[in-house]
């Protein structure tokens, strides 16, 4: 039982990778997209986010197979608890690569608004931080989901600093407005798949460690303001 209990947990850990991967190659085509100006790379984006879509699917339906089979306790459990979340945060990034791609074929409809320096690096250190929280799943690495956490705050800068740039074209040129509004839901987007690499990470930290720290930073500066409890933050 034990055996077949690795077999079908091997089983489930693929198939993440394989989510995983997908997701991972929608994210490079719908920035691609935009950059090369290139609307027929965007429409691969949407037909991969079907086979996504299924895969979530077939990804619960092994692990509520497990679940009743087997009734898996302690890193088993955990493991299979966190899949059946982080799952749904790899789709909800196809969706948002699904975004980004939609607003791509608008955006090639007319000229640049300006070159593209800043998104391109954005969506650099999103696509890392969607590698890595893979990664640190299938090498149990919490160490590595600490670090990706860490880098939320960083992607949350940047966006901001796009923001106030992109606002800054609208209010001197209103004949930028279309254009500025679909870069915005780019980086918005690109903003929301970090928060959604954050929490895969979380989950990871759960599966290898067994600790939850879901909204830690909140709790602490809740703490703080009522003067009570700890001042330190999780590392």
């Amino acid at each position: 039982m034990e055996r077949h209990l690795d077999h079908d947990l091997d089983t489930v850990r693929q198939l993440v990778l394989r989510m995983g991967g997908l997701v991972e190659k929608m994210l490079v085509d719908c920035m691609k997209s935009l950059v090369d100006r290139d609307s027929a790379r965007g429409e691969l984006v949407i037909r991969t986010d079907i086979e996504v879509d299924l895969l979530e699917k077939e990804i619960d339906e092994h692990c509520l197979s497990i679940l009743a089979r087997y009734q898996p306790t302690a890193t088993d459990l955990r493991l299979i608890a966190a899949v059946m979340k982080l799952v749904n945060d790899l789709e909800r990034m196809g969706d948002s690569a699904v975004n980004i791609a939609q607003a791509a074929a608008v955006i090639n409809q007319e000229p640049p608004l300006k070159p593209y320096i800043d998104l391109p690096r954005l969506a650099l250190l999103v696509q890392k931080m969607v590698r890595e929280s893979l990664d640190s799943l299938v090498q149990r690495n919490s160490k590595l989901a600490y670090e990706i956490c860490k880098r939320d705050d960083e992607i949350d800068n940047l966006y901001k600093q796009l923001f106030r740039e992109l606002l800054c074209f609208m209010i001197e040129d209103p004949k930028t407005v279309t254009r500025a509004l679909h870069l915005l839901l780019v980086a918005r987007n690109l903003e929301r798949i970090a928060d959604h690499a954050t929490n895969i990470s979380e989950d990871v930290i759960y599966y290898v460690e067994g600790r939850d720290i879901r909204h830690m930073g909140a709790e602490i500066e809740r703490a703080k303001s009522q003067g009570i409890g700890s001042t330190e933050e999780t590392p």
